[in-house]
């Protein structure tokens, strides 16, 4: 059986199952207070100094029990463990709302945070996660433009891998009705990434063409598919051969097989004089190999280093080497060669408005039916090992996302099959995983 998520039908069927558990759910505590006061005023004079302040503090100091995915130190998967914490109902600050979350989005940051790579994220104990969809379950006094009920795309720097999390009021973005909770996960992280490089750096034009590495993860469709928002786009995209189906299908116009090919001589046979943007997640050699095939005009944005991560936990020497491949360059070079070279790190934006906008952007996009997030699995947070291996050994086509409700007996994890293809398609797929991972290294050495 298939999770809620990996299907448009049952991403369809998950959302009244939602709604119905938030109209069962508690009302915003001034309701509770009010309704409780009525009850009393009601009662016959018994125990006068009870009346009015003893009921109420019962209530705002009942402990609730709250769900989270917490990493617990530096190193393997078994580092990222379910928590169920017991707490007090958080208290609302001005210009808060809280959240009950329904899904979240996992990112490469989080594998990078599992290893202590990730500088932005907190020293453990932490509990990890910066997306996340879900319904809202208080608002501060001060909030009037959202309201309880709403369903809403959360961000946070960390934290959003827990069923209740508060969050600033302008960090959330009301979903289109169509929108199903699992795509609100899916679209501000990678979405923002790919939309703020090739429109506020890259400023992508008709005509233009671009290399999107690793363009079956989550960036890499995102990027993908915002080209094609953009009349006469090339892309060339980079991914393992059994997902050159899928990655065509959604607009990628040249496939390479980066572990079988080299893909600068394959861009070289289709466009000799290169191309105009390079999005690289990669870092190391594959930097200098995207500034080489760069054209006179042209682009390189660099927005992670990938390769610095080999297996479960860090690995000085991956680490080294990529630093000491690391493309360098004095400006007279840039000067004579014509190109720029950038860096992106969406967790160093601090422009509240560019962020909104942003979002803004993508939702009407969404609405307009130009992108769709692809969800490649589900996974609830008992089955996060599952979900980081599957991102870490490159095996999602799209985004891998996390349910916060506890697991039932009789659901697996199961990924997204593409739609009309065959079951031996995806087995394929499955098997060439530790071909993949294997290859991997020696793939970017070429």
């Amino acid at each position: 059986p298939r999770l809620p998520g990996s299907h448009p039908a049952a991403e369809q069927q998950q959302r009244p199952h939602c709604a119905s558990r938030h109209m069962s759910g508690e009302e915003a505590p001034t309701q509770q207070q009010q309704v409780e006061q009525q009850q009393q005023q009601q009662q016959p004079d018994g125990d006068p100094p009870a009346a009015s302040d003893a009921p109420q503090e019962p209530e705002e100091e009942k402990p609730i029990s709250v769900r989270a995915l917490v990493l617990t130190g530096y190193g393997g998967y078994d580092k990222v463990r379910l928590q169920v914490k017991t707490q007090k109902k958080p208290r609302l600050q001005p210009g808060e709302v809280l959240v009950r979350v329904k899904a979240c989005g996992l990112n490469f940051a989080e594998l990078l945070g599992r290893q202590g790579l990730y500088e932005l994220l907190p020293a453990p104990p932490v509990t990890m996660g910066m997306e996340g969809s879900g319904l809202i379950e208080a608002v501060a006094e001060d909030v009037k433009d959202r309201k309880v009920g709403d369903r809403v795309i959360a961000l946070s720097r960390s934290g959003m891998w827990q069923e209740l999390v508060v969050v600033p009021a302008n960090r959330t973005f009301p979903m289109p009705e169509q929108m199903s909770f699992p795509e609100g996960a899916a679209l501000p992280i990678n979405y923002m990434t790919a939309y703020m490089m090739l429109f506020e750096m890259a400023n992508v034009r008709p005509g233009k063409s671009v290399l999107v590495h690793m363009a079956a993860g989550g960036v890499g469709i995102a990027a993908t598919q915002l080209c094609q928002t953009v009349r006469d786009v090339t892309v060339f995209g980079t991914a393992s051969a059994s997902k050159h189906e899928t990655i065509a299908q959604g607009g990628v116009t040249h496939p390479i097989d980066y572990r079988t090919k080299d893909y600068v001589e394959e861009i070289r046979k289709i466009s000799p004089k290169g191309v105009d943007i390079v999005l690289d997640p990669l870092g190391g050699s594959d930097t200098h190999k995207g500034y080489s095939l760069l054209k006179p005009m042209g682009m390189l944005v660099v927005f992670g280093a990938a390769n610095c991560v080999t297996g479960q936990k860090k690995n000085l020497l991956a680490m080294a080497k990529t630093w000491y491949n690391q493309l360098s360059l004095n400006t007279l070079k840039l000067m004579q060669a014509n190109k720029a070279i950038s860096g992106f790190h969406l967790g160093y934006v601090t422009d509240e408005e560019l962020f909104a906008r942003t979002m803004r952007s993508l939702i009407e996009l969404y609405r307009q039916g130009k992108i769709k997030p692809r969800i490649d699995s589900c996974f609830h947070f008992e089955e996060v090992t599952d979900a980081m291996k599957r991102m870490h050994e490159r095996q999602n086509i799209g985004k891998v996302i996390l349910l916060p409700e506890p697991k039932k007996e009789e659901e697996k994890p199961e990924p997204k099959a593409e739609e009309g293809k065959n079951v031996e398609q995806n087995e394929a797929a499955v098997d060439g995983k530790k071909e993949e991972a294997t290859e991997e290294a020696e793939a970017e050495k070429n």
